[in-house]
C-alpha cells in the first residue's frame, strides 16, 4: 500500500534530502511538506511532480498544522509517519545576556511546534501503525533541552505509534554558515565556534544527504521495537541499516 508522510522544515538543508529519498521509493504516494518558502515548495512540488505536495506556513503556528492534516486527511485519508526536521539555532547567549523572549521564540519552534505535530497526527498515525522521527541534535546531550525525553514519553503511552530521536550530526547547512559567520563573543564559546569553523575547513560537514537517508528510511521502512522511544546519533551502529 502506497504510504503519506508528513515532513517539516523541507524547503532547505535536511529536510529537502528526506523529500528526494522518500519521493525516490515506489512505496510513497505522497510526502507533504511544511515551511515557509513558498517559492521553494513551488520548486519541489515541480520537481517530484504527483509525489509531493505542501502547505505554507509556520510551523510553530498551530493553524498551519491543523490545515496540513486536515489537508492530508481529506486528499489521501491516510498518514504513515512524520518527520519533526524543522528547527533554529537562535538564541546563543551567554546566560549573562539573556532574552527570554527569544528563548520562547526557540521553544516554539524547536519543541511546542513538535507537540503540537503529534497532538494533531496522533489520530491517523493511530490508525497505520505509523512511525513518528524526530530530528534531534548533539546539543541535546550536553547543557541544553531536547525532544528526546518527549520520544520516550510517547513511547511508553501510546503502544499504536512508534517513535525515535535521531541527531543528525554536525551537517552542511545553512546553520552552519550561521554559526560561523554571526555567533561570536558574547554567545557561543570561542572553543565552541572553533570545533565548528574546523569542521568546515577540514571539509567535515555532513552532507545533508547522510542523515535525511536515515531519517527517510526509518519512517518509510518502521522504526525496530528495540528501538522505540530511543535517542540515538547518526553514526550509531544501530542504525547501519537505515544508512542506505
Amino acid at each position: 500500500m502506497s504510504k503519506v508522510f508528513l515532513v517539516t522544515g523541507v524547503s532547505r538543508g535536511i529536510g529537502s534530502a528526506i523529500v528526494e529519498k522518500l519521493c525516490a521509493l515506489d512505496t510513497t504516494k505522497v510526502v507533504v511538506g511544511i515551511a515557509r518558502s513558498k517559492d521553494k515548495l513551488d520548486d519541489l512540488k515541480a520537481q517530484y511532480d504527483g509525489k509531493f505536495d505542501y502547505v505554507c506556513g509556520d510551523v510553530s503556528d498551530e493553524a498551519t498544522v491543523s490545515s496540513a492534516v486536515e489537508f492530508i486527511e481529506s486528499q489521501y485519508k491516510r498518514l504513515d509517519g512524520i518527520i519533526a526536521n524543522a528547527g533554529v539555532l537562535e538564541p546563543i547567549e551567554n546566560v549573562n545576556n539573556l532574552h527570554a523572549s527569544k528563548w520562547k521564540r526557540l521553544f516554539d519552534i524547536n519543541f511546542f511546534s513538535v507537540v503540537s505535530l503529534v497532538g494533531y497526527t496522533l489520530p491517523l498515525l493511530k490508525q497505520s501503525n505509523g512511525n513518528i522521527i524526530f530530528v534531534s541534535s548533539g546539543a541535546s546531550t550536553k547543557a541544553y533541552v531536547s525532544l528526546n525525553h518527549f520520544a520516550l514519553t510517547i513511547a511508553t503511552e501510546e503502544p499504536a505509534v512508534k517513535v525515535i530521536s535521531v541527531a543528525p550530526g554536525v551537517v552542511d547547512t545553512t546553520m552552519q554558515d550561521g554559526i560561523r559567520e554571526s555567533h561570536g563573543p558574547g554567545g557561543m564559546s570561542e572553543e565552541a565556534l572553533k570545533r565548528f569553523i574546523d569542521l568546515h575547513n577540514s571539509d567535515q560537514l555532513l552532507p545533508p544527504s547522510v542523515p535525511g537517508t536515515i531519517y527517510a528510511n526509518l519512517v518509510s521502512r518502521g522504526i525496530p521495537a528495540e528501538l522505540n522511544g530511543a535517542y540515538l546519533r547518526y553514526s550509531d551502529g544501530k542504525l547501519k541499516s537505515f544508512a542506505s
